[in-house]
Order: C-alpha cells, then sequence, then structure tokens
C-alpha cells in the first residue's frame, strides 16, 4: 500500500450496485443457478468491459438481475461497506435504485420481481451498519429510461426514508436520451421535502444537458460535468456559482466519454479554480478504486500531494453533511498520521 491507499479519503460520487464486489456479486450468481454468460469468476470480471455508453446500460441490468431477495442487498452492502473500509474510505454518499422497474428499450426489469422500496432501503441499511468504521448516506437514485410519472410514487415513499440515512435524491440513467427538464417538477417536490439533489449530466450528453439540470432541476452538484469543457460561460456559471462537479475519470475512459486519460478536463476545472471533486462512480463495474483515481491524476495529470489533498477536502465540503461534522471530519484527516506522510 502506497500514500494514496493509506491516506484517508471520501466519496460522493458512487453508485452502491455498480460497486458490488466481484466475489459477492458472483455468489449470488451462484446462488441463483448461474448464467450461460458467466462460468467462472474470470467471465464475471470480463463481462464489465464497455463498448460504450449505452453498452455499460445493458450490462448495469444484466447484473441486476441477480439482485432479488431482500436479504441479496444487505449481503451486497455490508460487502460493499467492507471493501470501503478497506480503502480508508471514511465517508461516503451512495446512489443506489431501490424497486422494480421495466426500462424502455430493454427486455429485462430491473428486478425480476416486485420489492418493496422501503424494505430495500432497511435491507440495504442493515448491511452497512455492519461496518460501523465507515459512514455512508445514501442518495435515491431516480433513473430517467423510467417515465416521470411513475418516478413520484417513487419520491413519495422516499419521503420516509430519512430515518435509514437517505439525505438526497439524485437522477441517473441514459442521459442521452431523456433530458433533465422532464423531471423537473419532481426535483422541486423533492427539494420541497428537505432532500439535497444532484444530477448526472455532461457525461453521456453535452454542455446543453448540465445547464438544464442546473435550470430546471435546480441542482447544487453535477454528476461527472465532463462535458462542460466545450463551454466557457458554463464554466464561468459553474465557478461563481460553486457548483459541485462529482468527476470520475476513470469511468469516463472506460465507457469511453474520453479516449484517452490525458483529454480528461479535470486538470483544466482544477486550475479554472472549479469546485472539483474525485470519485469512482462505478469501481466494480470499472475495475478502478479511489485511490488509482489519485494515482492516475498523479501520472497523467501531474496533480501533486497538496493538490490531492486539496481534492479530498472539497469532497468533505462539497458533501451534505451538516457544517460541524464536515469541520469534524477535516480535522480527523489533517490529524491522521498518513496526511502528511
Amino acid at each position: 500500500m502506497d500514500w494514496f491507499d493509506r491516506v484517508p479519503k471520501v466519496e460522493l460520487h458512487l453508485h452502491l450496485e455498480g460497486a458490488i464486489p466481484y466475489d459477492a456479486l458472483w455468489a449470488l450468481v451462484q446462488k441463483y443457478g448461474g448464467h450461460p454468460d458467466v462460468s467462472t469468476l474470470d467471465d464475471l470480471k470480463d463481462k464489465f468491459v464497455f463498448r460504450d455508453f449505452p453498452h455499460f446500460i445493458d450490462t448495469w441490468l444484466w447484473k441486476s438481475q441477480f439482485l432479488r431477495e431482500y436479504e441479496d442487498f444487505t449481503f451486497i452492502a455490508e460487502a460493499f461497506a467492507r471493501s470501503l473500509e478497506e480503502q480508508n474510505i471514511r465517508y461516503a454518499e451512495v446512489h443506489y435504485v431501490p424497486g422494480e422497474h421495466a426500462i424502455k428499450g430493454h427486455s429485462i426489469a430491473r428486478y425480476p420481481k416486485r420489492l418493496n422500496e422501503s424494505r430495500i432501503t432497511e435491507a440495504l441499511r442493515k448491511g452497512l451498519d455492519q461496518v460501523p468504521g465507515v459512514k455512508v448516506a445514501l442518495i435515491l437514485d431516480i433513473c430517467r429510461d423510467i417515465d416521470p410519472e411513475e418516478s413520484v410514487d417513487t419520491l413519495n415513499q422516499a419521503r420516509d426514508l430519512k430515518e435509514l440515512g437517505l439525505v438526497g435524491i439524485g437522477l441517473g440513467g441514459s442521459e442521452q436520451s431523456f433530458p433533465p427538464a422532464l423531471f423537473s417538477s419532481l426535483f422541486m417536490q423533492a427539494r420541497e421535502w428537505g432532500f439535497n439533489t444532484t444530477a448526472h449530466a455532461g457525461e453521456a450528453a453535452g454542455p446543453s444537458s448540465i445547464w438544464s439540470a442546473l435550470n430546471d432541476l435546480g441542482v447544487k452538484r453535477i454528476g461527472h460535468g465532463t462535458q462542460a469543457i466545450h463551454d466557457l460561460e458554463l464554466i464561468d456559471f459553474l465557478w461563481k456559482n460553486n457548483i459541485v462537479l462529482e468527476m470520475c475519470p476513470l469511468s469516463n475512459l472506460r465507457t469511453n466519454v474520453v479516449s484517452d486519460l490525458r483529454l480528461h478536463p479535470i486538470r483544466r476545472f482544477f486550475d479554472y479554480d472549479l469546485f472539483v471533486t474525485v470519485n469512482t462512480d462505478d469501481p466494480f463495474m470499472f475495475n478502478n478504486t479511489l485511490a488509482e483515481e489519485f494515482r492516475t491524476l498523479a501520472e497523467f495529470h501531474n496533480f501533486n500531494t497538496q493538490e490531492i489533498q486539496q481534492l479530498i477536502l472539497n469532497g468533505i465540503d462539497g458533501s451534505w453533511l451538516e457544517l460541524e461534522d464536515k469541520e469534524r471530519l477535516k480535522s480527523d484527516f489533517e490529524s491522521a498520521p498518513d496526511w502528511n506522510d
């Protein structure tokens, strides 16, 4: 383990279902009788190589068929939290998609049978609480591919889940096909009920998607935001309004949002003094860790130790923790033995 592994870290853009450790997902595949596409654990790992973003979505849906019982969610949540602990990730805000939904354009349902959304959340919290060394807050992810009217019921159920650590509402799914404006009223309702909000934008669509997320949804955090580099007026807006960018460089490389890590705009955004944070997105689908994200930023974009520390602290400042908790966490990090090692 090097400094990148040992230093304390946080994540703001992380999908729980995309962070199931390989051995845990393999156990679920075996539990449900195996699958002709994956005869070995290596076959399963090879499954997560993507041609493009739509192929990534298809594979995501394929994976979800192995989450069938509430106990499966408890199982993956505990395995996930232990993987965070092993990486010295002390705090994470984690997206998850509850319930069964038929996805437009796909023959596979998100889950093979109807599961209650509240009970899924309870099952996840039960697993997460098995690892007290990591604090995990939950973000309910609204899938764009689902009719917005159907998502209203999901939000209604979410209203009573705050006691389980649900702190925010996000928007994910096929950005290139379903613009943020379709969900404007839903996000307005979420904020009226006291939820924080974020949206994937500028990943699989251009700057106009980011503008829409900001103006139509009213979010203060943008998942990815990579394509903002093509709009100087947007960059200026992001800077003036202190919009948090939940950037995921290796994810963007693995889904071909960028063709080469050297072309990723994160260095320019950081130098523009934008509110940049670094995250893994779907680490066990992209075979990355947060330490690897920082390591590659040092290698390909010449981030030095102090700049990486700033990125980590940005993650704390950009989180939805209370101010007192942010200050306490920053103090803990800066006094950690490995912070200045």
